[in-house]
């Protein structure tokens, strides 16, 4: 009964004590009046006092080294000329090896007593639990494709993220990079707590899950990109020097292997997510707690060896921690049912990189054997066969480790342990087969990979230092052969025969994780690719997050393909659009190669009318950087550009109305208005929209686009370029622009002054009727009326004249335009063939004819004969060669009328050219 007594440190039991103890051990027996003094005041204290500490926070998993100072340029993307080996960064600190290998330094006490089903399945909650005959992978794509579409707290809390974001990436643009990882991961996490404090819907429960998903990989991406640049920076200098310790070999293992490293935070990246995921159940711990270690089988054997009591199964009659298995006996039901809850306890502490936690629970349950044998794996150390000092140290770790971890395999290969007690062992022995039996999830997939890669590098340098005994057994050949890298992890995982793990596997998220742990940036842009031109929609924070993790590679001037770049935040850009993020687009609009940010963003502007909006939209512009010139420009070209039909004569059947189209057009030279030092363009974007607009007989809309003008553009124009070349002429391009300007203007000034006299004409006054038989009174009131029309006659016949006078100035100031004549450029512009100088001389052939008609209309309606034959002088001069202009049938229509004012002269007792 020696093992009765070992274990035995609570004393005697008594009857009324083990009653008790098998109704708290076992809830469905517990009764409202049994009170066991088995929970001791102690333990009762200790839980009471952990339940009202404040969680010490989470260690990083890079060993806690320093942040690397990686400065974030302001505007990169594709175009970052910067090097990742330009940036300074922290020497990495010597690991402890130790603590690497199996991380129970970590001793935060939180974990929680699971029932009977997969302890996996609580640590990590599906995204559609209560969800029934789905698929993983597309319900998450389905729910997710719908976020931010309809009225739901939840998503409406997360959709806060898309500014958080852009906050976060610009309050860093020139600071750690991976402060901004660090900072990407915080806001994920903050959202989620929102998140399960809005409800348990299905798209909040959606959104939650893709949140974690990204929390954890920018923890991830955090851990390895800081190791791998730094690995990057440092020399490759061979530190391996010869030592008798096995923790001093494995420590420059790790110095100098980055696989090894690498693989090791991956392992402990996947540790620090199930014990976010675990939380705290150590007042559940407390419920089964105990010093005794299977009390109900030693009460059962005290009855029996008192004979008092029989027992009806047989039980085992040693207490040692073999005895089961070595008498091939059962212990007491309750005594199996506590050591099943606490072996799933026990392993989620270790899954969760939580060792010493795992011996402080097994010494609270009366198992410090069991905590014994978690503790042989650390490295064997002694200091004092180097220090040289005198004085003796405490040796660390196991000498006969080795051996420790033979028996380890051998008992996660007894089938008849339970199966969480064998994946304890074999995730210390690195037995991977036992490990995967419960693993039934990616995550846990992949940590037991990892872990036993690790684990099986670590063995392969001890072996080869020639530090391990060879005379002891040899590690199994499974396990020292498999010969483990990174790549073969995931095509091994790939071909598990769990149907779950697979569709994980194939998860957004997780192929991000895989090829990022990976390395495998081209792999990454494939798959990017891939997701884009699918005709599923990418969730929105799916978007965000590929975005963001693009722009920290082109931080670091790692080198990623453009296309593929540019379509994710091509993509990216049209959900801000669509989701009216108006504050965001311009900042990563900036991000886009030049000449592509410029049109992207102008493509967006065309959509927006409204002039505050138009002017904020340009302040965000500038504030990124972009050419808001080039912007602008662009936005008043393809306005004006659309739907616009050819140059179209005169006499063809047009409708002149300004429709919707037309004043698109007219608007878009708001645009330009915004900044005085856009005038020369804005100057220039006007003629160009006037000339289809006079090409088309619309000349109310060319007035509202020549209104648009502000009257001191051209003397703006001047001042500005004086300003900067005060010894140089205005640039051919500007003074021509302004010459078209006024030539368009004296074409408005001259149509606008023939619609003053047609206007006055068409209302000439009306000769009052006499009344027949009228009375006297009605006489003198007829003759009165009749006095009253001769005088308005005169007055309306003056006002006409004088109208006519000013048709005639306003055409002959077209006609005989001066410097060359209308819509003639006076300076040549080098090396230039534009559409523009065949739209003006179109023009000419156009609207001179035109003008020249309504002249003559004029004066052969005011029997001006002579001054319509004068104007035909002008026409025939060969001075400025007017008559080329005109077409044949126009000639031919203009002699005629010219003929029938001659006749009219010739009726005057005139010649035919008027004179006597």
């Amino acid at each position: 009964m020696a093992g009765i007594r070992g274990e035995g440190a609570g004393g005697e039991l008594d009857d009324d004590t083990v009653t008790r103890r098998r109704s708290l051990a076992d809830p469905a027996r517990r009764r409202d009046d049994l009170m066991s003094p088995v929970v001791r005041d102690t333990a009762v204290t200790r839980a009471a006092r952990r339940k009202t500490l404040t969680s010490r926070p989470v260690p990083s998993p890079s060993n806690g080294s320093p942040g690397v100072s990686m400065v974030t340029p302001a505007r990169p993307l594709l175009r970052t000329p910067g090097s990742l080996f330009r940036h300074a960064v922290t020497p990495r600190l010597n690991p402890d090896v130790s603590a690497i290998l199996a991380t129970g330094s970590r001793n935060q006490r939180f974990t929680r007593n699971l029932d009977d089903s997969d302890w996996t399945n609580s640590l990590y909650p599906s995204p559609l639990s209560g969800l029934a005959d789905t698929s993983f992978t597309d319900d998450i794509t389905n729910i997710s494709s719908a976020l931010l579409k309809e009225d739901d707290p939840g998503e409406s809390a997360a959709s806060s993220l898309l500014a958080d974001f852009l906050s976060s990436f610009l309050k860093h643009s020139s600071s750690a990079v991976f402060d901004l990882l660090e900072d990407y991961h915080t806001l994920c996490l903050d959202k989620v707590a929102v998140l399960q404090k809005a409800g348990a819907t299905s798209r909040t429960s959606a959104v939650r899950w893709i949140l974690q998903q990204e929390s954890s990989t920018w923890r991830l991406m955090t851990s390895l990109y800081r190791d791998r640049v730094q690995s990057a920076l440092e020399d490759d200098i061979d530190m391996t020097v010869a030592s008798e310790s096995e923790k001093v070999v494995v420590e420059q293992l790790f110095q100098r292997d980055a696989v090894i490293r690498q693989s090791q935070l991956v392992v402990d990246w996947l540790e620090s997510i199930a014990k976010d995921q675990i939380g705290d159940f150590s007042d559940n711990i407390e419920f089964y707690a105990k010093n005794v270690c299977w009390e109900n089988t030693l009460h059962a054997l005290k009855l029996r060896r008192t004979g008092s009591v029989g027992l009806a199964i047989p039980l085992v009659t040693e207490l040692d921690p073999d005895a089961p298995l070595r008498q091939q006996r059962p212990l007491a039901n309750l005594d199996r049912e506590d050591d099943t809850r606490l072996l799933k306890n026990l392993f989620s502490l270790i899954r969760a990189g939580m060792t010493e936690e795992a011996q402080r629970l097994c010494k609270r349950c009366g198992q410090a054997w069991r905590a014994a044998t978690l503790e042989g794996w650390k490295l064997y150390h002694d200091p004092n066969m180097t220090s040289g000092s005198g004085r003796l140290t405490a040796v660390e770790g196991n000498p006969n480790r080795r051996i420790w971890k033979l028996c380890c395999w051998s008992l996660s290969e007894e089938e008849q342990l339970d199966r969480y007690e064998r994946a304890i062992y074999a995730a210390l022995s690195g037995n991977l087969k036992a490990l995967l039996s419960v693993c039934v999830s990616w995550e846990d997939c992949v940590w037991a990979y990892f872990r036993v890669l690790v684990d099986s590098l670590v063995e392969q340098e001890v072996t080869s230092s020639g530090l391990a005994n060879q005379e002891e057994e040899p590690l199994p050949r499974e396990f020292t052969e498999a010969n483990w890298t990174m790549e073969k992890v995931f095509l091994d995982l790939q071909a598990t025969e769990s149907k779950k793990v697979l569709e994980e596997h194939g998860e957004h998220h997780h192929v991000i994780q895989r090829l990022v742990i990976l390395g495998d940036l081209d792999g990454l842009m494939e798959e990017f690719s891939d997701w884009l031109s699918s005709c599923k929609p990418l969730p929105s924070h799916l978007l965000r997050f590929m975005t963001h993790l693009v722009l920290f590679y082109s931080s670091l001037g790692i080198a990623l393909k453009e296309e593929v770049c540019v379509a994710v935040l091509q993509s990216y850009i049209t959900l801000l659009i669509e989701e009216q993020q108006s504050e965001l687009i311009a900042s990563y609009a900036s991000q886009l190669p030049p000449t592509l940010a410029v049109q992207r963003y102008a493509s967006y502007l065309e959509g927006i009318s409204q002039t505050a909006l138009q002017r904020r939209a340009l302040q965000l512009a500038a504030d990124a950087g972009l050419d808001v010139a080039a912007v602008t420009q662009l936005v008043v070209e393809a306005v004006r550009e659309r739907d616009g039909p050819e140059f179209i004569h005169h006499t063809h059947t047009l409708d002149t109305n300004t429709t919707q189209d037309d004043q698109k057009k007219i608007d878009v030279i708001d645009w330009l208005l915004f900044d005085s030092a856009h005038r020369a363009e804005a100057l220039k974007q006007s003629n160009t929209i006037m000339r289809r607009f006079l090409a088309l007989q619309k000349h109310e809309a060319a007035k509202a686009v020549f209104s648009k003008v502000p009257e001191d553009s051209m003397r703006e124009i001047y001042r500005q370029w004086e300003g900067l070349n005060p010894d140089t002429p205005l640039p051919a391009e500007d003074d021509n622009a302004i010459r078209e300007h006024l030539c368009i203007r004296a074409y408005l000034e001259a149509h606008e002054a023939f619609n003053d006299w047609f206007s006055h004409s068409s209302s000439a006054p009306q000769k009052p009727v006499p009344a027949s038989q009228a009375k006297f009174t009605e006489r003198v009131a007829n003759e009165m009326r009749e006095k009253e029309y001769q005088e308005e006659c005169v007055s309306w016949q003056a006002r006409l004249q004088l109208l006519a006078n000013e048709v005639k100035d306003r055409v002959y100031n077209v006609l005989l335009f001066v410097n060359g004549g209308w819509m003639r450029d006076t300076r040549e512009v080098p090396d230039v063939v534009s559409e523009r100088g065949h739209q003006m001389e179109l023009l000419r052939s156009l609207c001179l004819p035109r003008l020249s008609f309504l002249l003559l209309s004029v004066l052969t309606s005011s029997s001006r004969h002579q001054e319509a034959l004068q104007l035909a002088h002008v026409l025939a001069s060969d001075q400025d060669h007017l008559y080329q202009v005109f077409s044949q049938e126009d000639l031919r229509r203009f002699l005629q009328k010219i003929r029938e004012s001659s006749l009219m002269l010739l009726d005057r007792n005139l010649d035919a050219l008027g004179y006597n």
